[in-house]
């Protein structure tokens, strides 16, 4: 009997971006990314890791993109299938995800109720809510999770108060936001479990804010929902889907990204006991170290554009559909734009960090992060002298959002 003959298949060597998403999934990689990011990052502006993928990685390079007319943060213009899903038309549309015009129509009008004196008013509701919280934390006994008892429940209830949400209603906000939150994770990095969670939550949300939205339109309050449901510029109104779109993502970035900055820089904070001590001394720099907070590990690591027409950027030439993942947390470690990135230092003018992107999509919100930060670490800091470490920080499992499960702590 002739010996049968087995024909091997050649397999497919994994790409820069396999390699990088494998990695972005281990535990080490959870706990501290920076070193991967130094991996990355190479001479050229740009690191093309798959077909039609690319990474930046430096601070200048990432800023210049952040700000270009001719890089979208619209999925439909990427060159590959996974990213050009169909619009579901029940979802409300993303402001993040929007171009020219729609995107400086839509902005335009949320600016005009999303003010400044609007941000000044929920300052004393800030405090209130940090002081009420930490006596809480001050009467409990033993170790505390601070993620729990102060970093989540303080921007849920800011947000909630900004929005007109009921306060029994904030549990509910807080469930939907982190299912949400899984969203904003390459798509590689989300299983079938975590699609479902993220569109139950979503389907939870906006009926939640629709009637929520029809309630203020029957009777208004003093709150961001009646004011966007009563712009009208010009003839020009909010239709009731955009409302609730803008809604959703006030809710998961203007909380799940400052849950992540009370986090990860209280976190930094302990593991730098000098720096912590710095700022006890001098309080005035509780201002600037938000700033450093954010640059030395922010709420956000990456995000992403797309190439909408055949062109040079950076010095690189880039086709009409390829993808622009800007590594936000690679550019803020970058030693070009800071020195000696690596260590926390509150003390650094890291007003330049790109921790709230840039251009057009710059955080609208960032105004009131800022706020929500320097209450929450100056409330901190002021009520429990003796803050340490009290066990091992748990990361959550998110790629994009980065910040805490827990953080035990102990006011020995």
């Amino acid at each position: 009997m002739q010996a049968s003959t087995q024909t091997s298949i050649p397999s497919t060597p994994p790409t820069l971006a396999d390699r990088f998403f494998v990695e972005a999934m281990s535990p080490a990689f959870r706990e501290d990314p920076y070193p991967y990011y130094e991996r990355f990052r190479g001479p050229t502006p740009l690191l093309r890791v798959g077909e039609t993928i690319w990474f930046a990685l430096g601070h200048a390079d990432v800023t210049t993109m952040l700000r270009h007319p001719n890089l979208s943060t619209d999925e439909s213009h990427a060159a590959t299938e996974a990213e050009r899903a169909a619009e579901d038309p029940n979802r409300p549309r993303s402001l993040l995800f929007m171009d020219p015009p729609d995107h400086t129509r839509l902005r335009g009008l949320v600016a005009r109720a999303f003010t400044p004196r609007r941000i000044d008013e929920l300052r004393a509701t800030t405090q209130a809510i940090a002081t009420e919280l930490v006596d809480a934390i001050a009467a409990m006994a033993g170790p505390v999770d601070l993620v729990q008892a102060f970093a989540y429940p303080l921007p849920v209830r800011v947000i909630c108060a900004l929005l007109g949400v009921p306060p029994e209603d904030e549990a509910m906000f807080t469930d939907w936001s982190r299912g949400i939150a899984r969203s904003v994770d390459p798509s590689v990095l989300r299983t079938p479990a975590i699609e479902a969670t993220i569109e139950d939550a979503r389907a939870n949300l906006r009926r939640y804010l629709g009637d929520l939205l029809a309630a203020r339109r029957r009777q208004p309050g003093d709150d961001l929902l009646t004011a966007l449901a009563a712009v009208d510029v010009e003839g020009d109104r909010i239709t009731p889907r955009e409302v609730v779109g803008l809604a959703q993502l006030l809710l998961v970035a203007g909380h799940e990204t400052t849950v992540n900055l009370i986090g990860n820089g209280t976190l930094a904070l302990l593991r730098n006991p000098e720096q912590l001590a710095l700022l006890r001394r001098s309080p005035e720099l509780v201002g600037p170290a938000v700033d450093e907070f954010l640059r030395f590990d922010g709420p956000v690591q990456i995000t992403q554009r797309v190439v909408t027409q055949d062109m040079t950027v950076v010095g690189c030439p880039v086709k009409r559909g390829d993808e622009i993942m800007l590594v936000l947390g690679a550019a803020n470690r970058d030693p070009a734009a800071f020195p000696d990135p690596h260590k926390l230092d509150v003390t650094r003018d890291a007003r330049r960090h790109v921790g709230f992107g840039g251009g057009i999509h710059h955080c609208l919100g960032a105004a009131l992060a800022r706020m929500e930060g320097q209450i929450a670490f100056a409330t901190l800091l002021d009520r429990f002298p003796h803050l340490e470490l009290a066990g091992t920080p748990e990361r959550r499992p998110t790629f994009t959002l980065r910040g805490l499960e827990t953080l035990p702590v102990a006011f020995a």
